[in-house]
């Protein structure tokens, strides 16, 4: 293909993205499904050309960027606070999974190996961070359960991507199990190291810069420098950049300005929403090939029908054993885990939430070109990831019949208002501690009036929108804004407040604090 037609193409891609997504948001449709469906259809019209979804592109270039910009949306408060059941689902359910769809494929496949049975269990083994995301925000799970599952997300790929890699070996030499164990073991070390490291030395680095630009220039290439170092030392690159995004998240409040913050939410909203949903519609423009090559493989079709149904089954009964026997732990085992539970109407609806996207498509043509049946389990992957996708439809009904608690969004304005209120408190006290009595009583006044009434200094930021702040005004009021997030980041660091309510407060201060920069006497020029 010429560069030209490339780039219409691409343009062309992008511009059905878009589109296909914001038509299927307005009429309450899954964007995933529509777009694998119109990709799909895409797929078999003359003159689309033929899409290839190479591994190695999906797991180096996309990948990263799609977990990073997940990560730094999380919490890592809430996912420190959930550790034990989020390390459950996403080392524990991936081992099961890989265990329980490996054996099944291996019985209903024919002429299939074992260790390529397990591959494919590794292949379709962990979620997806993007899809379950989406479901589990349209559903109103609660929010601790939210938690768990993305963090279950981010967190299962690494292992689901060294199971992989250990089944590739058995498929072309002979491994033993304290290899598999010493493999997994490197791959946690190394990718928990290289992320914090990075995550580390990129803090110190974005604390010196007053440039948004330069700011979110380092932060869209910060996926690249957690992924590749780890790879290349042996490590989970996924997992480093999971780390990287969580720690430079939590740490952004001090390390970033408040334009900066405000730049890299938008940029990195605006990336995760191109590529989660240009990959979704990659799956379906791959359908036509997957199809061909199920095809030659000489497995009848209803032999397909059948391992299909068999596998979805497998995928299915062992995600949902698993939360019952997780559940069964938390209800009755000791006190510690009892009082970190959750009832088994929310096992219930968990255990409908194994959707699977990206990586599984992309883990699949990992595959050595000599294993049985490959293009037939490139194509069983492709089932499982629409037939999943569908299921996630019925979460939001499944959870409505299971009763279980919304999330208390009057309880979270509430904790905003409170969080506020010590905010104001503390900004009110340092503007105390500043005041000599030199300063005009004017500019004391409007600071304290819109230390209550933060909403009314967003709105209005002077008497008249032409006429610039006064720079008295706005250091004493940048100065009390300090103190308020600090005094915010101490509530966060006591655990008195949900996360919601810090992020909200958070992101209301740096809204004020950017406006107040761009109020002054060449304001414009302080973006770049």
């Amino acid at each position: 293909m010429d560069p030209v037609a490339a780039i219409v193409w691409i343009v062309s891609f992008v511009l059905v993205t878009v589109t296909v997504t914001g038509l299927s948001r307005r009429v309450g449709w899954s964007a995933p499904v529509v777009l694998v469906v119109v990709g799909a259809i895409a797929s078999f019209i003359p003159g689309v050309p033929q899409i290839a979804l190479e591994p190695e592109v999906v797991l180096f270039g996309l990948l990263p960027p799609l977990l990073f910009a997940a990560a730094i949306q999380t919490s890592i408060v809430d996912v420190r606070a959930r550790r034990d059941g989020i390390l459950l689902l996403s080392v524990g359910l991936v081992a099961f999974t890989v265990i329980v769809v490996g054996f099944a494929t291996w019985l209903v496949v024919p002429a299939i190996t074992l260790a390529a049975a397990f591959a494919f269990g590794a292949v379709v083994a962990p979620t997806d961070t993007v899809a379950v995301t989406a479901i589990a925000g349209r559903g109103h799970l609660p929010r601790r359960l939210v938690t768990v599952l993305e963090g279950e997300s981010l967190l299962n790929d690494a292992t689901a991507l060294v199971a992989l890699n250990a089944s590739i070996a058995a498929i072309v030499s002979v491994i033993n199990p304290w290899a598999i164990a010493g493999e997994f073991g490197l791959a946690v070390v190394v990718g928990i190291g290289v992320g914090l490291a990075v995550g580390w030395v990129l803090a110190i680095i974005r604390k010196q810069l007053r440039s948004p630009v330069l700011d979110t220039s380092l932060g869209l290439i910060t996926p690249y420098l957690a992924f590749i170092p780890s790879q290349f030392l042996h490590g989970s690159g996924i997992l480093s950049v999971v780390v990287a995004g969580l720690y430079l998240g939590y740490r952004s409040p001090t390390i970033q300005t408040a334009e900066a913050r405000i730049a890299e939410t938008i940029n990195w909203r605006t990336i995760q929403f191109l590529l989660e949903n240009a990959v979704f519609l990659f799956i379906g423009l791959e359908l036509s090939s997957i199809l061909n090559g199920a095809f030659r493989s000489g497995i009848t079709v209803w032999e397909t029908v059948l391992i299909s149904v068999v596998v979805l089954l497998a995928l299915f009964l062992a995600r949902f054993a698993w939360m019952v026997g997780t559940t069964a732990l938390y209800r009755y085992g000791p006190q510690r885990l009892r009082e970190r539970g959750w009832s088994w109407p929310t096992g219930i609806a968990v255990s409908f939430a194994g959707i699977r996207g990206v990586v599984t498509l992309a883990a699949v043509f990992l595959l050595p070109t000599g294993t049985p049946h490959r293009e037939f389990l490139q194509f069983l992957a492709f089932v499982v990831v629409v037939a999943t996708l569908l299921e996630g439809l019925a979460l939001p009904w499944i959870i409505r019949r299971l009763h279980l608690p919304a999330p208390d969004f009057a309880q979270e304005a509430s904790e905003m208002q409170r969080l506020l209120a010590e905010a104001q408190t503390a900004g009110l006290e340092h503007l105390d501690s500043q005041v000599t009595g030199n300063e005009d009583q004017r500019v004391i006044e409007r600071l304290r009036i819109n230390a209550v009434f933060l909403s009314d200094a967003l709105e209005n930021p002077s008497p008249d929108e032409n006429e610039d702040t006064p720079l008295e005004y706005r250091h004493l009021r940048r100065t009390m804004i300090t103190a308020e997030r600090q005094a915010v980041l101490s509530a966060r660091a006591e655990g008195r407040y949900q996360e919601p309510a810090v992020r909200s407060v958070l992101a209301f201060l740096d809204a004020e604090e950017a406006a107040l920069k761009s109020s002054g006497p060449g304001g414009k020029k302080t973006l770049m």
